[in-house]
Formats: structure tokens, C-alpha cells, sequence
């Protein structure tokens, strides 16, 4: 590996991790969920999350890199802490906002990739066209759980009729 790809391969690698970290929340929350609609939808999203992930991968094999394989342990820590939480309230409607917050996150990430002024050209239009992948679908989930939040509160007695 040169040094002129040295920062560019540690940006994807950790473009790589979250992508894989997404994948696997997704692939989590699809085994979780009670609908059948919201198990595909997470399941769809896992599969993305991996097609990310590798085409990541594969831009890193071509800058002479190692690339990342596997997600990181934060993330790891932070699912096994929403599955305790999703444990406790058995709610369909946090799970969702889980997912949410985290796919937030993702996004974040790779905002400030974007926004990194050492990365290549090239690297910067690899990463633009993985954010718009990863984004897409973004208001799905807000609506989604906005949804469920209302079914939930309509089913409250103290709801109005």
C-alpha cells in the first residue's frame, strides 16, 4: 500500500465496519421482528447494507489495502444493549427506533467521510455513491415507526375516540 492511499483505505475500512454493523443490526432486527413486512424490509436492508460493504471492500483491494471484514465491537456492544432494552419493552415501535437511531448514525458517519478534505477524488465519489445508497429508504423507517407509535397509542384506553 502506498502512502498516498494510506488515509483513504483507513476511511473505507471504517466506512467498511459501519456498513457491516448496519448489516448485521438489520439482520438482527429482521429475526426480531413479529411482521412479516417489517422482517423483509430489514432483511432487504441487510442485504444492501452487505452489497455496501463489499463494494467498499473491493475499492480498498484496489488501493493496494487490506480491507476490514468484520464490524467493530462498539457496535456489537451497542446491539446487545438495544436487545436488552427491546427485551424489556417487547415493542415492536422501539425496535424500529432503534433501527432508526442507528441507521442515524450510519449516516453520520459517512457524512464525515464526505466531508474529510485528504481523501481522494476518487475515494470521495466511491463514498458519495455508498451514502446514497445507504440513505435511501431513510424516511421509511421514520415513517414506520411513527406508525407503530400511533397504533400503540390508539390501543392505550386513555387514548381519545
Amino acid at each position: 500500500m502506498s502512502n498516498a492511499n494510506r488515509h483513504d483505505i483507513h476511511v473505507l475500512n471504517d466506512l467498511i465496519q459501519t456498513a457491516i454493523d448496519s448489516a448485521d443490526g438489520y439482520r438482527e432486527a429482521a429475526a426480531e421482528a413479529t411482521d412479516p413486512g417489517h422482517r423483509d424490509l430489514f432483511a432487504r436492508r441487510g442485504a444492501e447494507r452487505r452489497q455496501v460493504a463489499e463494494d467498499l471492500q473491493s475499492t480498498v483491494r484496489e488501493l493496494g489495502g487490506d480491507p476490514a471484514a468484520d464490524g467493530s465491537i462498539l457496535a456489537k456492544a451497542q446491539r446487545a444493549f438495544a436487545d436488552v432494552r427491546h427485551a424489556l419493552m417487547r415493542d415492536e415501535a422501539s425496535m424500529v427506533g432503534a433501527v432508526e437511531s442507528a441507521e442515524e448514525a450510519v449516516r453520520a458517519r459517512f457524512e464525515k467521510a464526505l466531508a474529510d478534505s485528504q481523501i481522494s477524488a476518487i475515494t470521495r465519489e466511491t463514498v458519495r455513491r455508498a451514502f446514497v445508497r445507504v440513505s435511501e429508504g431513510r424516511d421509511d423507517l421514520h415513517d414506520l415507526r411513527h406508525s407503530l407509535e400511533g397504533q400503540r397509542d390508539a390501543s392505550n384506553p386513555l387514548f381519545p375516540r
